[in-house]
């Protein structure tokens, strides 16, 4: 896009009917505009978060949301933003309902082009004004979350808020699910969104040792302490000194190890295996655990006063199972990282492989939804994962799924899975894009990025002629400038 475009601002263009839409788009785009369209609010309210257009030009009448609620939305995400809308020759009672929600002013349709550009040109200029004059600011980027913490169901948008909670203090975390729910990830978003962020992240699966080494890979030891220890040695604690201590599976930590993270936590001091010097460090401890640790209190194999140290904050991974909703949106991003992982150029799931992900009980979780993807990604033959690609255990396909597999316009592409799922978190937030993004389990800036990838992929298809009609897929992106020369 010319610099000259940029200057001359960004229209939003929401129309239902495809030839209107089109001409609208090509008409400002030969004015010097920047355009995207949208063939209905639900459509265009992603848009308006990735491409922050300076001017909304939206159609009153369209099936599912209307204008009037699209323009409350968008005035809701952004009160600075400037609306316009269209209504047909007499209904000006649309018009006041629409300058009641917050649209600056309305054009009659048919549209004419001169009557649209002496409402437009000013409304734009006048934005532009007012942006350079530092009054109304650029959208910027939000911290990232996490890059795959992502779901917009009831229980990840309660492990995510408490996230967000408790990562500023000092609080000790304990972060509890099953087996790859995304513990690992949880603790890291903890400690990336603490004061602690420019310090360590140490990592330590208390499983993975036996109980005569995890002592000494927690605190150190001396020179001698035990056989073949060779040197004096620094442990994680001292590692992690200034930052965070990630202790994953703490549920299997022996009774004695037990006692000297229970007194580490109570006074921040410990000493070495073989050592009487006391060590003092600046340590936040986040702790994950598969196990019932409640259950283990109970039978006396955790120790109780130990269990209350770390559970100051708890912090539940729900099994995929329990958000099943937040499949589309998971295997979207895992699929993409994985498929370029392989450099591999695949586009989205056929819907009888989406039904299958869907149906699937997911007893590894994430975890399993990753390795499953990640084989249908190498064995995939076309620019689509089918339900033939996806394991056999994976919801053994039904005839349902063949069926729509070779059905025409049966492929859920990765953009239409991701639009679905961001258009629900932003109908579900009133339109909201930061609140949205917040439910999905992403930042702002990853979502603007999403959609980025979306109006690349338009911008680079071939162009229409004017008024041709638009395949059932391509409506939402008129054609690119250049083609219109």
């Amino acid at each position: 896009m010319g610099r000259g475009v940029r200057q001359r601002g960004r229209i939003l263009v929401v129309e239902d009917d495809t030839d209107a839409r089109l001409a609208l788009g090509q008409l400002l785009r030969r004015r010097g505009y920047a355009v995207e369209t949208a063939r209905d609010g639900f459509k265009a309210l992603p848009k308006l978060a990735e491409f922050d257009p300076d001017l909304l030009l939206t159609d009153v009448r369209m099936p599912g949301m209307d204008g009037l609620e699209l323009v409350r939305k968008a005035i809701a995400l952004d009160p600075h933003r400037v609306a316009v809308v269209m209504t047909a020759f007499g209904a000006i009672e649309d018009a006041v309902l629409a300058m009641r929600q917050g649209a600056r002013d309305y054009v009659a349709k048919p549209v004419h082009i001169e009557d649209l550009m002496h409402v437009v040109e000013p409304l734009v200029e006048q934005r532009l004004r007012l942006r350079d004059a530092g009054l109304v600011e650029e959208r910027r980027d939000d911290p990232i979350l996490a890059p795959d913490i992502i779901g917009s169901s009831a229980p990840m948008q309660l492990a995510v808020a408490t996230l967000r909670q408790v990562a500023p203090s000092r609080a000790t975390v304990l972060i509890t699910g099953e087996s790859g729910t995304g513990k690992g990830l949880m603790a890291a978003a903890v400690h990336h969104h603490s004061t602690r962020a420019g310090g360590p992240f140490v990592v330590l699966n208390c499983a993975s040792l036996a109980d005569s080494l995890l002592e000494s890979e927690l605190f150190g030891h001396e020179r001698g302490s035990f056989t073949g220890a060779d040197a004096a040695r620094d442990g994680r604690f001292r590692q992690a000194d200034g930052g965070t201590l990630f202790l994953d599976e703490i549920g299997d930590i022996a009774p004695s190890t037990q006692v000297k993270l229970l007194r580490f936590l109570q006074e921040r001091a410990f000493e070495r295996v073989g050592g009487n010097q006391t060590i003092r460090v600046d340590v936040r401890i986040v702790a994950a655990t598969n196990a019932d640790l409640v259950e283990r209190v109970r039978r006396g194999s955790f120790r109780e006063d130990l269990f209350y140290r770390l559970n100051v904050v708890p912090i539940a991974m729900p099994p995929l199972r329990e958000r099943s909703e937040d499949i589309p949106l998971l295997a979207a991003h895992i699929l993409r990282k994985v498929a370029s992982q392989n450099d591999r150029d695949i586009r989205g799931f056929s819907t009888g492989a989406m039904r299958r992900l869907m149906r699937h009980g997911w007893p590894g979780n994430v975890r399993e939804l990753e390795n499953a993807i990640e084989r249908a990604v190498v064995l995939c033959r076309e620019d689509q994962i089918v339900a033939e690609d996806l394991p056999s255990s994976v919801a053994p396909a039904l005839p349902a799924d063949r069926a729509d597999d070779d059905a025409p316009g049966g492929t859920l592409k990765l953009a239409d899975i991701e639009r679905r799922a961001i258009m629900s978190a932003l109908e579900r937030t009133g339109g909201c894009t930061s609140r949205a993004a917040e439910l999905l389990g992403i930042s702002v800036r990853t979502l603007q990025y999403r959609l980025r990838q979306y109006a690349a992929q338009s911008w680079g298809a071939a162009a229409r002629p004017l008024g041709a009609a638009a395949r059932p897929d391509d409506g939402d992106m008129v054609p690119s400038p250049d083609s219109l020369d």
